[in-house]
């Protein structure tokens, strides 16, 4: 879910200005999935330019204001989750978890590292949702701790229709800063993406592990 259309562009925005995301209909990448697609989403990126990492923390401390006032911990998904949920935890003046995406093999064997308390409320940190799979298994682990996961909270969201299911399944909620269609929707604005190619864009999304075959 999109809390702001406004902001929603501008993220979409600072992510193309920084080539957080690369668009490529022409000359698909290749995802570790084996997956073909248009677009290649790099989040960690942000953090290296300051002005945008700013105004994303913003966005996020302002979400986190407005959807869940009443937690009590924020919960980061190793590892690209961790920078962000740290800064939002900071700002926010809450505890700070994250985890992992399975537990050590050694020492005390932890999945989730850092205090959490039994029935305490998390909101989870991920920088980008594809399916939700792994990000879910992070939401999974809290539960199994004893944790009440609020809901979770992304820089941006493909929007694949199998998310949706995955989400609605665990019972979890999603908001994000950004998401692709309001991505395409900027991309176009800018001139980046032609006419010609929004139809391409959007066969991607609605069928992405055939597309490209």
């Amino acid at each position: 879910m999109i809390h702001d259309e406004k902001t929603a562009l501008q993220t979409a925005k600072f992510l193309l200005q920084i080539n957080a995301i690369k668009l490529n209909p022409a000359n698909p990448f290749t995802w570790a999935s084996g997956w073909k697609s248009p677009i290649y989403c790099d989040n960690r990126k942000i953090l290296s330019y300051p002005e945008v990492r700013n105004s994303i923390l913003k966005y996020f401390v302002e979400l986190l204001k407005n959807e869940y006032a009443d937690a009590e911990v924020i919960a980061a998904v190793a590892t690209a989750g961790i920078p962000m949920g740290a800064l939002i935890a900071h700002e926010s003046g809450l505890p700070l978890v994250y985890i992992r995406s399975s537990s050590k093999g050694h020492g005390l064997q932890n999945q989730i590292e850092g205090v959490l308390q039994e029935g305490q409320k998390a909101v989870v940190i991920e920088d980008l949702v594809s399916t939700g799979g792994s990000s879910l298994k992070a939401v999974d682990a809290l539960r199994e701790a004893g944790a009440n996961v609020l809901g979770m909270m992304a820089i941006f969201t493909y929007g694949f229709p199998k998310a949706d299911e995955n989400f609605a399944t665990a019972n979890c909620k999603l908001h994000t800063l950004s998401d692709y269609s309001y991505l395409i929707q900027q991309a176009t604005n800018d001139g980046i993406v032609g006419e010609d190619q929004l139809g391409l864009l959007s066969q991607w999304r609605e069928s992405p592990d055939t597309w490209g075959k």
